[in-house]
Order: C-alpha cells, then structure tokens, then sequence
C-alpha cells in the first residue's frame, strides 16, 4: 500500500508539472506589448524632458517647457496604466479599457510631436521625438483598435481564469501535503 501511495504521488506530481507547463501565450503576447507601450512612454519621457530642459535653459519659450512637463505627467500616467496597478484602475476606470488607454497614449504622442525644433539646432532631439512619438501613435493606434475589437475584454477573462487556475494548483497542492501528513501521522499506528 505504500508503494500505492507513491504511485499515487508521483501521479500528482506530474499532473501539478503538466498543469503549470502550459503558459497563455495570448497573456504573454500582451504583455510582451505592454512592456513594448512602457519602454515607448520612457523613451517619450526623456525627450520630453530633454525637451523642457532646452526650453527653460534658454528661456526663449517658457511655454514649450511647461507643455513639456505636463507632457512627461501623461507619460507616466501611461506607463501605469500598462502596469495595471489596481490604485490607479480604481480611480481611473477609464484606463481599464484598451480604447481609454490607446487614445491617452495618441495624446501623448501628439504632445511629444507638437512644437518641433524649427530652428535646426537640435536635429538629434527632434529626430528622437518623432521616433517616439510615432512609436507610441503606433501603439495607441493598435491599443485603440484591439478595444473596439474586445480584446482587452478577452484579456481580462483570460487572467481572471489562469488566477482560478493557480490558486486552484496551490488548492491542490495544500491538500496533498495535508493528506502526506494525515498518512505520516497514520502509518506509526499501523506498524
């Protein structure tokens, strides 16, 4: 019965392994893009600063900085929304939804893109602005046509069903251990 009761957890065992080899390549794609949006932001954020500081530096366009500054606010109110932190989903509703999300980062690449340098002194920066300005327009153009399609709403589905299924493995595996215990505690009794 002993060898029953190996059997029966090696068994369990390799069911707990089988259950967790399988990761949702759909979360994974969207994450992959979510970390894409976050590196984006971060590259609008130091344009954007680099940006204000240029403005203040020379004091020829005070205005420019500040838009500047409250471009690099959005910024990181981008860069939470893709982490999903349940403080800001809270007060923000808004940023749960993928069309929400896509059109803030549309806005904040149209503010990385407005008042371009026409002088000509920092090609570098304007070069690196357009970069990420249309690196974000592309993602919140993508972001805004994945939500009219419903896929964040099949995203969400999706984690909520592989956190039932964690913590169902972990359900599992507490019960496991709890009847190895009752059957330690058992098996004195029958020798």
């Amino acid at each position: 019965m002993a060898r029953n009761g190996n059997g029966d957890e090696e068994s369990s065992q390799k069911a707990s392994v089988r259950l967790r080899s399988r990761p949702d390549a759909f979360l994974i794609v969207c994450r992959c893009f979510s970390v894409v949006t976050c590196v984006t932001a971060l590259l609008c954020i130091a344009v954007n600063i680099l940006s204000a500081i240029r403005s203040f530096k020379n004091g020829s366009d005070i205005f420019d900085g500040v838009f500047r500054c409250y471009a690099v606010v959005i910024a990181f109110f981008v860069i939470l929304a893709e982490t999903e932190w349940g403080f800001i989903i809270k007060f923000w509703r808004i940023l749960e939804y993928w069309v929400g999300r896509g059109m803030l980062q549309i806005f904040l690449a149209v503010m990385t893109r407005a008042f371009p340098d026409t002088t000509g002194e920092r090609k570098d920066l304007v070069l690196l602005q357009n970069i990420s300005s249309y690196l974000l327009l592309a993602c919140g153009v993508i972001y805004v046509i994945s939500g009219i399609l419903c896929i964040g709403f099949l995203k969400r589905a999706r984690q909520k069903k592989e956190i039932s299924r964690d913590e169902a493995i972990k359900h599992l595996e507490e019960l496991e251990r709890q009847r190895e215990e009752l059957e330690a505690l058992l098996l004195p009794e029958r020798a």
